[in-house]
C-alpha cells in the first residue's frame, strides 16, 4: 500500500509538472507586441535600433510592432533604411504619432506613412516634407521630384490618399491629426496607445509584400524595446537644441584657446563640441543664414574686446547670435531652437565676453609680479640650512624660491641679494645688512651701510 500510494504521488506530482511546464510554455509563446520609439533627429543610430527591432519582432513571432514617432525629420539614408525595415518585415507595423503635441514632420512623415497601419494622437501633426539644403531653400527639383514620388509610392502601397500625401514634399503641407484623416492619408485617430490596440484587434491589413495578416492585439503584452543607455546618448546629442549649442559654444572656446593660449582643454573641448554639431547639422533643416550669423557674432565679440569702445560690436554680437539661432532652422518642419535656451546662450555669452575674457585679457597685459625684472636685485633671507654652490631655500618676496650661491656657504638667518635667475633657481649673494626681515627688503640702516 505504501509502495503504490508512492507510486500514485509521484505520478500526481508528474502530471502537476508537466501541466505547469505546458503552461510556462504556452504563456512564453504568447505573442507579444513590440514597442519601438522614434524620438528626436532621424539619424543613422535611431535607423539602426529600429530595423533590428523590427527584425528581431519578426524572428520572434511578434503579434506587431508598435512604432511611437515623435521627429522633426532627419537624415534622408536613414529614412530610407527605417522606410524599407518597415515595408519588408513579415511582421505588422503600427505607426502612431504621439503624445499630444508630437509630429511626425519631414522624414517623419514618410515613415508613418510606410506603416501598414497608420495612426495619430489629438493635437499632433505629420507633413513638410520638402528636402531642404543648407542654403535653407528647396533643393533641386530633380531631387524634390524623386521625393515625391517616393511619398506617393508610399501612400499607394496601402491605398491612401497618394496626390494629398505627395504636397508634404511638392507644397510642404502639414495637417493636424483630424485633417488627416478626413483626407485620407491615415487610418484612425486615438488618445492612447491601450486605445489604439484595442481598436484595431481583429483588423485585416494588407503588408506591402502583398500578404494579409488579422491583427491580434486587444489584451496583448507590450514588451518595450529601448535603444539602450549609450546609444541613447549619442542620438540625443543630434537634438537640434544640443546642435546650436554646440556649435557657438565650440566656436567661443576655440576663440578662447586662440585669445589665451595654454587653454587646451578649452580648445580641444571645443573641437569635439564643433565636430558633434556639423554631424548634427548635415541630419536637420540648416539655413546658410543662421550659421553665417552665429559666425557674425563671434567676430562681433572679438572685435569688441580688441577695440573696446561703446560696446556697439558687443550689442552686434549679441544680437546677431540671437537672430542666428531663430533663422538656424527652417521652421516649417517644427524644428527651432528653444527661445529659453537661445536667450540664456546670449546672456551667458555677452558676459562671459564681456568680462570674463575682457578681465583675462587685461590681466595679460600687466607686467607679472614674479617676472624676471622683479627679482633680479631682490633681497631676502636664508633658511633652512643654508645655502651654497649646491643649492639650498631662500624666502625672497615673500615666497620660498630654490637658490644656488656661487661664492660659497651662506649661513641660515643671512641676507642675501638675488643675482641671477635659472628657470624657478634663483643665484643670490650675501647682502651686508644689519636688519633683513624674512620677505621683505632691508632697513634703511642696511641700505647705508
Amino acid at each position: 500500500m505504501k509502495r503504490g500510494a508512492a507510486r500514485i504521488l509521484v505520478g500526481a506530482l508528474m502530471v502537476t509538472v508537466g501541466l505547469g511546464a505546458h503552461g510556462a510554455a504556452a504563456q512564453a509563446a504568447q505573442p507579444e507586441v513590440v514597442r519601438l520609439e522614434l524620438s528626436g533627429v532621424v539619424d543613422p543610430l535611431v535607423a539602426d535600433y529600429l530595423e533590428g527591432g523590427i527584425s528581431r519582432a519578426q524572428d520572434e513571432g511578434a503579434a506587431a510592432v508598435l512604432l511611437v514617432i515623435d521627429t522633426p525629420g532627419g537624415l534622408d539614408s536613414a529614412m530610407r533604411q527605417i522606410v524599407q525595415s518597415i515595408m519588408s518585415a513579415q511582421v505588422p507595423v503600427i505607426g502612431y504619432v504621439s503624445p499630444s503635441g508630437a509630429r511626425a514632420a519631414s522624414a517623419g512623415a514618410f515613415i508613418l506613412l510606410s506603416a501598414p497601419v497608420a495612426a495619430m494622437a489629438p493635437g499632433t501633426n505629420v507633413g513638410a516634407a520638402t528636402p531642404v539644403g543648407l542654403s535653407g531653400g528647396d533643393l533641386s527639383d530633380k531631387i524634390a521630384n524623386d521625393a515625391a514620388q517616393y511619398m506617393k509610392g508610399i501612400a499607394q502601397a496601402y491605398d491612401r490618399n497618394a496626390d494629398v500625401a505627395a504636397t508634404f514634399v511638392t507644397d510642404a503641407a502639414s495637417m493636424t491629426a483630424e485633417d488627416a484623416l478626413d483626407a485620407d492619408v491615415i487610418d484612425l485617430v486615438t488618445g492612447t496607445e491601450q486605445d489604439l490596440l484595442a481598436r484595431i484587434d481583429g483588423t485585416t491589413v494588407t503588408l506591402s509584400t502583398g500578404a494579409t495578416v488579422t491583427l491580434a492585439t486587444a489584451g496583448v503584452p507590450v514588451v518595450d524595446e529601448s535603444m539602450g543607455a549609450f546609444v541613447g546618448f549619442l542620438h540625443a546629442l543630434f537634438d537640434p537644441n544640443i546642435a546650436f549649442l554646440f556649435f557657438w559654444l565650440g566656436l567661443a572656446l576655440i576663440v578662447l584657446e586662440l585669445l589665451i593660449p595654454g587653454h587646451v582643454f578649452s580648445g580641444t573641448i571645443g573641437t569635439g563640441m564643433l565636430i558633434i554639431s556639423v554631424l548634427a547639422f548635415g541630419m536637420l533643416p540648416v539655413r546658410i543664414i543662421g550659421i553665417a550669423l552665429l559666425l557674425l557674432a563671434v567676430v562681433a565679440f572679438i572685435i569688441e574686446l580688441k577695440a573696446p569702445g561703446l560696446g556697439i560690436w558687443g550689442a552686434v554680437g549679441t544680437i546677431s547670435l540671437l537672430l542666428g539661432g531663430w533663422f538656424l532652422y527652417d521652421r516649417s518642419g517644427g524644428v527651432s531652437v528653444s527661445p529659453w535656451l537661445l536667450v540664456a546662450v546670449a546672456a551667458f555669452a555677452t558676459l562671459f565676453f564681456g568680462l570674463v575674457v575682457a578681465k583675462v585679457l587685461k590681466m595679460r597685459g600687466q607686467p607679472p609680479a614674479q617676472g624676471r625684472d622683479v627679482i633680479i636685485g631682490s633681497h631676502g633671507v636664508v633658511i633652512g640650512s643654508g645655502v651654497d654652490e649646491r643649492g639650498g631655500i631662500v624666502r625672497v618676496t615673500s615666497e620660498e624660491w630654490g637658490a644656488v650661491a656661487p661664492g660659497g656657504l651662506i649661513q641660515p638667518g643671512a641676507a642675501i641679494r638675488v643675482t641671477g635667475l635659472d628657470g624657478l633657481v634663483l643665484t643670490v649673494e650675501p647682502f651686508e645688512a644689519e636688519h633683513v626681515t624674512a620677505g621683505g627688503p632691508p632697513s634703511e640702516e642696511g641700505d647705508e651701510t
